[in-house]
């Protein structure tokens, strides 16, 4: 491996990791520079088993041991730091990795990631499940929190989804916390971001889905009743699950050209649930 022992918080060589729990500034920094961090060795393992290439890595020397083997199956960065073939491995002391990062490194080791280019919208359902097209795919529709994004591809790679797209407005699935709650599994389910919304909905219908908008209305038919119904259990079904924000759930027109629109049945007297916790019910229903 090739190892820096860094000294100093500002050597220029740690651009990619200063500041990590700036999350305004990593949501623009990450993406327009074509990076995401990784960050524990599970998901820097996850994330280089789905064929991502490091640009570095970042570790207290406690580490090293341990991250070894994952550091040797590393595939060479073509733009590593140093200018070599070689990913470089930095190291340093806790007080040194805090002035960093911006936290206490707990998890092992972080490693700065180049960004895979992201697949077409048709590319990603008519490819999936090996050629065979998409079944069952999720749209996230302006999720701003990432522990609910990562939350979301975790219960969509456990429960059988193919395909999960983000309106523009989404959270950064590759953003640092997504990635980690998600443990990894953000690697694991092909995605890809629209350029348009709702309007990209005419996409989803040209390949044969039906779009399904999980919302309070009052022609919503219950969620045991969709689940039943032949546009979910049908051999040919492609079904669509839209999930909204955080606060308002599904703008209204994303409702309005819906072919269906789904509710959970709730009881105790609380309406809703948390968009994390309604995707993996929605998902679990409707399984294939």
């Amino acid at each position: 491996m090739s190892l820096i022992r860094i000294t100093d918080p500002h050597d220029d060589r740690l651009g990619d990791y200063l500041g990590l729990t700036d999350v305004a500034l990593r949501s623009k920094h990450e993406p327009e520079k074509g990076l995401y961090i990784a960050e524990s060795a599970n998901v820097i393992s996850r994330a280089l088993e789905a064929g991502h290439r490091p640009r570095s890595f970042l570790m207290a020397e406690k580490w090293l041991t341990s991250m070894g083997p994952v550091i040797a199956a590393a595939p060479a960065s073509g733009g590593a730091a140093d200018g070599g073939p070689d990913v470089p491995v930095f190291v340093a002391d806790e007080p040194v990795l805090r002035a960093i990062t911006g936290f206490h490194l707990h998890r092992g080791a972080l490693a700065a990631m180049h960004r895979p280019p992201l697949a077409g919208v048709r590319e990603l359902l008519v490819g999936a499940r090996g050629g065979a097209g998409a079944r069952r795919v999720a749209i996230l529709e302006d999720i701003v929190d990432h522990t609910n994004v990562g939350a979301m591809f975790r219960s969509a790679a456990g429960l059988g989804v193919d395909a999960v797209l983000v309106t523009p407005r989404c959270a950064d699935p590759l953003y640092r916390r997504s990635v980690r709650v998600s443990m990894g599994t953000v690697f694991q389910v092909p995605w890809t971001r629209l350029t348009t919304w709702p309007g990209a909905i005419e996409k989803l219908h040209q390949v044969g889905f039906t779009v399904a908008a999980l919302a309070l209305s009052d022609d919503s038919v219950s969620l045991d009743e969709f689940a039943a119904s032949p546009q979910v259990t049908a051999p040919d079904s492609r079904l669509a699950l839209v999930l909204g924000t955080e606060g308002d759930g599904l703008a209204r027109a994303t409702v309005e050209v819906a072919d269906a629109v789904v509710r959970i049945p709730m009881a105790g007297g609380v309406d809703s649930l948390n968009v994390a916790a309604a995707s993996a019910v929605a998902f679990w229903a409707t399984r294939v």
